[in-house]
């Protein structure tokens, strides 16, 4: 599969497109003035407990206070609590080597909000969604800093090997070498994108993580929530951090700034990679360049149309999103059950590619053509299965249910993508109702009488190809030739597919437009 990134800058943001095989598989926009974002540390203040819910309101700067459960706290909470207080109350110069930092007891599992945050203190939180809709951020006390080929929780000394990698021989190897060159206090989460990589480089991805720590326990020194204490990377290299493999071969930027920092970027972290980096030049955007604006505007609305002819309504509610598929015109067998088989088998690939690129997350119900056979449901639940594999947010799909319906989940971290995918009529403005051809041919007419009157006797007229057709038909019978003859004028009819439908313009033998 042959993966490319396309990025296109403007004043309102950053706009990403992650295609593979030539098709539109990811969306994400970073706007200019983005904030808490996934990922974001921030120093908050505990504002109100709610019991009942077993959770606490957290102010961290947005507009309203952030949420956070007891289950996002970590194990480790009296340990961060204890690390804000000391880091907020020691200068810079006077802190300690995180090494030598004493851990305290965990929290149990099942206990109450108020016996951890009972005092309402200050604390270390990491942006765990992003706000949305009428809600604030949700938090995690669960800290954790990604790197290119592992992630470091502190607090703890626990290592653990992605279960991605099937090499036990490999899995035990990257475990060694974690555990000679990790210092205390910190544990380790190793990549599936450490496969075969040495000590040098695994030591050198960590060590950028140590110090990445050392900042955040710098900036807390003296700090006053709510602050931001370290900001996420930027969405475009922290794509490629998560993304970045051998089925990447193209890269393509608008922006000389961010080709310049992609660039120093995959120098450090794959320098075998520079070369798939490309500048793109020239008037055209690149997306307009590159077909990524066409297909935005053909996957973005309510109805998705497939190759064979079936097409998805999709439809969001406050409580979930609902596909509908219905079939198409093209048949596979004379089979009805292979038909439905077939054509749900299409639909499920689109869905998937569909939550991915709209990301979509919550309950989604989907409504496929019926069938009968039980294996065939078994085959599209498996292949459904199959196309969400390579969505990097976790997700579970059940079986088709007797009502023949699929329920999935799909983890939600940020605001749904949604592009408005159409546009107002230029011809009605929206009223649904145009001038009839018999009055547009009347208004053309009285425009002609005016301008012979004011001894114009060459005319051109530019109109839409609709009316255009309607004007010209018959050789010698034609509107156009009657108008020629009645007014004593030399008449000409162009057309332009840039008009619509009832719009059209005079112009004289300089072709210079007539202002009427």
């Amino acid at each position: 599969m042959n993966k490319e990134l396309v990025i296109h800058a403007s004043a309102q943001g950053v706009h990403i497109a992650l295609l593979e095989d030539k098709k539109l598989v990811e969306l994400h926009q970073e706007k200019s003035d983005a904030s808490f974002a996934v990922g974001d540390l921030y120093l908050g203040k505990v504002k109100k407990l709610i019991p009942g819910l077993n959770a606490a309101f957290v102010d961290v700067g947005y507009e309203k206070d952030a949420f956070l459960h007891y289950t996002d706290l970590s194990p480790y909470a009296r340990s961060l609590l204890k690390f804000t207080h000391i880091s907020i109350n020691t200068p810079v110069k006077g802190q300690q080597d995180f090494s030598s930092f004493t851990v305290e007891p965990e929290i149990l599992k099942t206990g109450k909000i108020n016996e951890v945050l009972g005092q309402r203190p200050n604390v270390l939180v990491q942006i765990l969604k992003e706000p949305i809709a009428a809600k604030g951020p949700r938090l995690s006390c669960e800290i954790s800093l990604p790197g290119r080929f592992v992630v470091i929780t502190p607090f703890n000394d626990i290592i653990a090997v992605s279960r991605k990698i099937h090499s036990a021989e490999e899995r035990k190897r990257l475990h060694k070498i974690i555990e000679a060159i990790k210092p205390k206090n910190f544990g380790v989460i190793v990549r599936t994108a450490a496969e075969g990589k040495n000590t040098a480089e695994l030591h050198e991805d960590l060590n950028a993580l140590f110090a990445k720590w050392k900042t955040i326990q710098q900036n807390l020194s003296g700090a006053v929530p709510p602050y931001k204490v370290l900001s996420e990377q930027a969405k475009t290299t922290s794509i490629l951090r998560d993304l970045l493999n051998a089925d990447f071969n193209k890269i393509t930027v608008d922006d000389k700034q961010i080709y310049s920092d992609i660039k120093t970027y995959i120098q450090k972290i794959a320098p075998d990679k520079a070369e798939i980096i490309g500048l793109h030049s020239g008037s055209t955007s690149v997306f307009d360049t590159t077909g990524i604006s066409k297909q935005v505007k053909s996957a973005f609305g309510k109805t998705v149309n497939l190759p064979s002819g079936a097409y998805l309504i999709i439809e969001h509610t406050e409580a979930l999103h609902v596909i509908d598929v219905n079939s198409g015109y093209k048949s596979v067998s004379s089979n009805q059950e292979e038909n439905a088989l077939q054509t749900n088998l299409e639909a499920a690939e689109e869905i998937a590619r569909q939550l991915r690129l709209r990301d979509i997350g919550g309950i989604i119900v989907v409504d496929f053509i019926d069938m009968k056979l039980p294996e065939n449901k078994k085959k599209l639940h498996e292949a459904m299965e199959n196309f969400m594999k390579i969505d990097r947010a976790k997700h579970a799909v059940l079986a088709i249910s007797k009502f023949g319906l699929m329920q999935l989940t799909r983890q939600r971290m940020k605001p749904e993508m949604s592009i408005n995918t159409q546009e107002q009529c230029p011809s009605c403005q929206g009223t649904g109702k145009i001038s009839s051809t018999l009055v547009l041919e009347d208004e053309i007419e009285k425009n002609i009488s005016y301008l012979s009157e004011q001894q114009h006797k060459s005319l051109l007229i530019r109109v839409h190809p609709i009316v255009y057709a309607y004007l010209t038909k018959g050789l010698l019978l034609s509107i156009k030739r009657k108008w020629a003859w009645k007014y004593k004028i030399n008449l000409t009819i162009e057309s332009n597919t840039n008009y619509h439908l009832t719009e059209f313009h005079f112009f004289d033998k300089q072709e210079e437009e007539i202002k009427l």
